[in-house]
């Protein structure tokens, strides 16, 4: 009996140095991986030699899952420092030189003079909103006044608002509207829709641009389809990220962030918006909202 005990204590304590190996390995992995994380090293990883128990696993596992989304976190602010400032920086820099000539006289302050100052400044202004709802948007806080509204008005007001800009650029805007009332934020969905002629403006070939408005299986449909020079598949889902230029724009303007700001709005109606090819060569902007 008393071998059999012996024998018995040696596995016990056998399989308990085996278990308690196979539970502590990862907590300790995981320990010493959080307090790289704490000092700043978002690159830490928890590993597992061996084979863990489940639970061990899991943990390790979702360790490693938070410290990829935290590193991934760091990287996009990183970039948005860096994008806010580059869009800042031009403007800023402009208006600092044209108002410093203007203290010093080496600028005469024409009519001409202003109203390039003016423009930069509304260029400031526009980028501030835009980033404000793309915040909102992002933090899903981004309010929306639903209301029952004749839409077509609103965004045939739009249309004509940017008229001239469009000619300029060689666009002929033609219109085709459901006239039935709609739900939504009249105001976001004029935004959304000046973004799109926006982004026609400094992208899109010279030739006609179809704004068209209806209804199909229960959606709202906003559509800007232009006549070239159309966006390759692979970019069809990356022009809606905050500062994506997947073209040079025939400006030289533009945030890289009008088509993000038309997907919060969109999202935050409970709808989305689609990059679509076109027949005609070039793209089609479907903005969708539910009813």
């Amino acid at each position: 009996m008393a071998g059999t005990l012996l024998v018995a204590l040696i596995l016990a304590t056998g399989v308990a140095v085996k278990l308690a190996r196979r539970i502590l390995a990862p907590l300790n992995s995981v320990a010493a991986s959080l307090r790289r994380v704490a000092e700043g090293d978002l690159s830490a990883r928890a590993t597992m030699d061996g084979s863990p128990i489940g639970e061990a696993t899991r943990l390790v596992l979702d360790f490693n899952n938070l410290a990829e989304q935290m590193e991934s976190m760091a990287r996009d602010r990183a970039f948005w420092n860096a994008a806010i400032a580059h869009e800042l920086r031009t403007p800023v820099t402009v208006l600092r030189g044209r108002l410093q000539g203007m203290t010093e006289g080496v600028f005469q302050p024409t009519p001409a003079l202003l109203a390039g100052l003016l423009s930069q400044v509304e260029g400031l202004a526009r980028l501030v909103e835009d980033l404000r709802v793309l915040g909102l948007g992002e933090s899903g806080r981004l309010d929306i006044q639903l209301e029952q509204c004749d839409l077509a008005a609103s965004l045939r007001d739009a249309v004509g608002t940017l008229e001239p800009n469009l000619r300029a650029a060689g666009l002929v805007p033609e219109l085709e509207m459901d006239t039935d009332e709609v739900v939504c934020d009249p105001v976001r969905i004029r935004q959304a829709l000046m973004a799109l002629l926006d982004n026609a403006i400094n992208h899109a070939e010279s030739g006609p641009l179809h704004i068209r408005s209806f209804r199909r299986h229960g959606l709202y449909h906003l559509q800007v389809e232009d006549a070239g020079p159309g966006i390759p598949v692979a970019l069809r889902e990356s022009v809606f990220d905050a500062f994506h230029r997947g073209q040079k724009s025939r400006s030289g303007q533009g945030s890289g962030l009008g088509l993000a700001v038309v997907r919060a709005i969109a999202r935050a109606h409970g709808g989305d918006v689609r990059c679509l090819p076109s027949s005609q060569g070039g793209t089609i902007f479907d903005l969708t909202l539910p009813g």
